[in-house]
């Protein structure tokens, strides 16, 4: 016997008692130790922060992280799969600076460094539990006892050796370069992380008028969208490739680019200029709050001036930015900069000094106006970055500090990343391909507290500079005894100094590094390789899989492959699931600030975590970005979950009145057409879903499993009931039986990766009735493999066109207004050839009608006989007699295989003359073992129902 199933299912519950089985019985421990001898897949987990709550988007790459190795250990591969905290970086120091009240470095370095990082350590855990709880309760199996977290002294030591190797290979510089500073966290930040921070925004532009020396009346017009940048004025740039003109606008004249004349009103064409005569013109600064040593104020040429906007000539200030700064460089230019870190004016730019510079704008513009220097001004909305994690505006200065060299990898990581599977596969040479071919040189350090040390010390005499690359260098290169528990962060690391050559003392740079650079060096430092566990290390590199979302192309996908690519090993990962964005179901994304984030809790609550796993791997590809709400993933239960419990329920309900035992007693060849139909439409499912699986197609798998638990459950059990519940014939039946258990039990193995508590809830059950040892869990089995020769696309085609034929019959009656349970005499079906009568029977019975007629014809129609006969109107009568039974025991709570005496009252003659005729009929398909004309008031259940417009009472008795 089966244990009896409750339907409909109550999910959340189910799947907690799911979870205390696997949890009591190690089964996830069991799916390692079973493929512990066999081929590594490696899955590395993209390690995150635990300084806030984890929300829906976390569970979407969650699910996605788990699906692939679940798969994986099922195809009979060991995958390990270590967990990872991200303990390092701004987010946490951000999160510490509100706890305590504080913002701003200052105010960090008041508090102390010391008791700060104290803060920050106990910060990074605050919400450990609840990400366990979240990640435990969508089952997704991962190691969390034995995680490797970036703030450990082992992991900090892997990131140290992984910075000496880059230094030994001369990839690591100290450079002047305009590099992305946040004014708020007083930081350097690097490219990969500006382009997490992109949003449009509408601020001024201005068109200036730069006076040229010597010439009465005469303008070069500049343009642009950071009026601030102005006081560090130094050139006007050109580009060769650009022809300018000579306009004159009432009394003044201004040269620009002839394609650019259009930004003017009523003007006239004086005279074309070419740019190398505009080369060397001096004009008047806008502003002389410095007296610069160098020679300033003149015009150089550009290649990268453009005329896409503004006028064709570029204003330069190389304290602002990277072209500036480069060409600034090249003329010899100097830099005029005057504003702080905290991006404030500072005292020499006296009209502005202590005003942030953005908001520095509106004065600068009035000031340029007043000046007669301002010749328009208008709004311009573009594209401007902020800080990924305190949103403020960054600042791009002109800043000495260490840079990676990755702008000399650019093939490399080219030719690396041909070798890595991207899907969706666009990534792959569009957002992540057209990333790497511009990779900026990595500004490595950060002017920060909470971090991995950068591990450079400097000679206070000679001032050359020690790299460090393990905990033994730093013990024998120290000035005195190092203790060995000595924390690696900071204030504690500051304090080391080390012997320098010369004999002087070094001491260490204050700045910490990139955390990103942390978790891209997770590979090797979550081994704390090259230190220990090489061996380890060999085994689990490069991963097999990995998965996050799509600004992980300029996150951790990015940092992973730029470490193993200047190290020179292989790309640090073979194939990527890239995740699209959760939106609401508006299809806006969610924030906080609009309340509209859903809490993941309210849907696993609800619906339950398979639900949850199911919509987010089947409501669109990947790589899309997804709307997400509890109630669309209520149309997950419904439409998938339900109906696959419903095919479960009814099969239980019935092996258990016939007690059936699995058996191989009936051959493929002797069952119904309809079996050999399902396990055809099965195996060639289970063909399908390991392709795609295998090419990581998680969305196109599911799908197909959906197409098939509707064939299963619309077609094959729907017109196989009769079978189960009253065929006399124990061979089909035993056969039916058979078939769909050997569906249910596949299926349970097929879903395992996909739905892992629901299939585990089937597949315990069904196992009961198995004497044989088979495995405790359906994710210790093996994944199903498909039994090529049960696959027989023929009559898959065949079937295919009965369900077209029934979908064109079902819909003639629909617009004719005739119910299903009317009988109809016949229907004709143009365009197919006749079908055996198997098939026939099929559609006959589908459709309600008697007999078939099939007509040739070049497209498939059919036509029905909708003329009703008293003799067919009898037979709708009982056969609507037969579904108001059926609703009464249903409602009374009878079992299905209760023997009932029904009583009824009527004075319709026709529908006593139905009964009449048919009441063999009736007796069969209610189980009732009488039909009798009164009413009785012993019985179980009455009442009135309304047929064709009559009463009619029924009361029915359990016998």
């Amino acid at each position: 016997m089966f244990k009896k199933v409750k339907s409909p299912a109550n999910f959340p519950k189910l799947e907690e008692k799911i979870l205390q089985f696997w949890k009591k019985k190690n089964i996830f421990q069991k799916s390692l130790k079973k493929r512990k001898n066999s081929k590594n897949f490696v899955f590395f987990e993209g390690p995150p922060t635990a300084n806030g709550k984890p929300g829906s988007h976390h569970v979407l790459s969650r699910v996605f992280k788990d699906i692939i190795p679940r798969y994986k250990t099922m195809k009979g591969y060991y995958v390990e799969r270590k967990g990872g905290w991200d303990t390092h970086g701004l987010p946490v120091e951000l999160e510490v600076e509100k706890e305590i009240g504080i913002s701003g470095k200052p105010e960090i370095e008041k508090y102390g460094i010391a008791k700060f990082n104290k803060k920050c350590k106990q910060s990074v855990f605050k919400y450990e539990k609840e990400w366990k709880k979240m990640t435990e309760r969508v089952g997704f199996w991962l190691d969390m006892n034995n995680p490797y977290i970036t703030c450990d002294n082992n992991y900090i030591e892997s990131v140290w050796w992984v910075i000496k190797q880059i230094w030994d290979k001369g990839l690591l510089f100290k450079d002047y370069k305009v590099v992305p500073w946040c004014p708020r966290c007083g930081t350097t930040l690097s490219s990969h992380e500006v382009a997490q921070g992109y949003r449009d925004v509408t601020e001024p532009s201005i068109y200036i008028k730069f006076k040229i020396e010597g010439e009465k009346d005469t303008y070069l017009l500049a343009w642009t969208t950071t009026p601030w940048t102005l006081p560090g004025n130094v050139a006007l740039a050109v580009n060769f490739k650009i022809k300018y003109v000579k306009v004159r606008v009432g009394k003044e004249y201004f040269i620009l680019a002839k394609e650019r004349v259009k930004v003017l009103d009523n003007y006239k064409v004086i005279e074309e200029v070419k740019a190398k005569d505009l080369l060397g013109k001096k004009y008047k600064p806008l502003f002389t709050f410095e007296k610069p040593k160098k020679s300033c104020w003149y015009v150089i040429s550009g290649d990268f001036v453009t005329i896409k906007e503004g006028t064709g000539i570029v204003h330069i200030a190389p304290a602002f930015g990277e072209d500036d700064l480069n060409v600034g460089k090249e003329n010899d230019l100097p830099l005029i900069c005057g504003v702080d870190t905290e991006g404030k004016f500072t005292s020499f730019v006296e009209p502005y000094a202590g005003m942030f510079v953005k908001k520095a704008d509106p004065k600068i513009i009035e000031d340029l106006k007043n000046k007669e220097l301002l010749f328009k001004k208008e709004d311009n909305t573009h594209t401007y970055p902020f800080c990924w994690r305190c949103d403020t505006p960054l600042l791009y200065f002109a800043k000495k500090t260490w840079f990676i060299r990755m702008s000399s990898l650019r093939e490399k990581l080219k030719r690396n990343n041909q070798k890595i599977n991207w899907y969706p596969s666009h990534i792959k040479n569009g957002r992540f391909g057209e990333w790497i071919s511009e990779a900026k040189d990595w500004a490595l350090p950060r002017e920060r507290y909470w971090g991995t040390p950068l591990p450079i010390w400097q000679c206070e005499k000679c001032k050359e500079f020690i790299c460090i690359g393990s905990k033994n260098e730093l013990n024998k290169l120290s000035v005195g005894k190092i203790s060995k528990d000595l924390d690696f962060h900071r204030p504690y690391i500051d304090k080391i100094k080390l012997k320098c050559q010369c004999g002087g003392k070094a001491e260490r740079l204050p700045e910490v590094i990139d955390c990103w650079f942390d978790s891209g060096s997770m590979p090797i430092a979550q081994w704390h390789y090259p230190f220990e566990n090489e061996k380890k290390f060999s085994e689990q590199f490069p991963a097999n899989f990995i998965s996050e979302a799509i600004d992980q192309t300029r996150g951790w996908f990015y940092t992973l492959l730029a470490i193993s690519t200047v190290l020179d090993l292989e790309p640090a990962y073979k194939n990527v699931i890239c995740l699209g964005h959760i939106l609401d179901e508006k299809g806006i994304k969610m924030s906080k600030s609009k309340g509209n984030v859903v809490d993941p809790w309210d849907v696993l609550e609800k619906h339950g975590a398979d639900a949850f796993r199911w919509y987010m791997y089947t409501a669109t590809s990947p790589g899309d970005s997804r709307c997400f709400s509890v109630d669309l993933v209520e149309e997950v239960v419904r439409r998938f979950l339900s109906t696959l419990w419903n095919t479960y329920s009814f099969f239980i309900i019935y092996a258990n009145i016939d007690k059936f035992t699995p058996k191989n007693t009936s051959s493929y060849k002797s069952r119904a057409l309809l079996d050999r139909w399902i396990l055809s439409r099965l195996n060639e499912l289970v063909l399908n879903i390991n392709e795609k699986m295998d090419n990581y197609d998680i969305a196109s798998a599911g799908r197909e499993v959906e197409k098939f638990i509707d064939d299963l459950s619309n077609w094959y059990v729907r017109r196989s009931r009769r079978r189960f519940w009253k065929s006399e014939n124990d061979i089909d039946k035993q056969a039916a039986y058979n078939t769909l258990y050997e569906v249910l039990i596949t299926l349970s193995k097929l879903i395992a990766p996909f739905t892992p508590f629901v299939s585990e809830e089937l597949y315990q059950n069904l196992i009961q009735s198995v004497n044989k040892k088979i495995p405790e869990s359906v994710h210790l089995c093996d994944y199903p493999k498909a039994k090529n020769k049960l696959i027989d696309q023929k009559l898959n085609q065949k079937m295919d066109n009965v369900r077209k034929i029934v979908e064109a019959a079902l819909k003639a009656r629909a617009e004719a207004k005739i119910k299903v349970r009317q009988p109809l005499s016949f229907c004709k079906i143009y365009g197919i050839k006749k079908l055996n009568k198997e098939l026939s029977d099929l559609i006959i019975e589908e459709i309600n009608v008697k007999k078939l007629e099939f007509v040739s014809g070049k497209e498939l129609k059919v036509k029905l006989d909708t003329k009703l006969t008293s003799e067919l109107k009898q037979e709708g009568i009982s056969r609507d007699i037969v579904r108001l039974i059926q609703q009464m025991r249903k409602k009374a709570d009878f079992n299905i295989s209760d023997k009932i005496v029904t009583f009824y009252d009527t004075t319709d003659e026709e529908i006593l003359s139905a009964i009449k005729k048919y009441a063999g009929y009736i007796k069969k398909e209610t189980l009732s073992l009488n039909l009798i004309s009164k009413k009785e008031n012993k019985v179980d259940t009455h009442g009135f129902k309304e047929l064709n417009k009559k009463q009619i009472w029924f009361g029915l008795k359990n016998n």
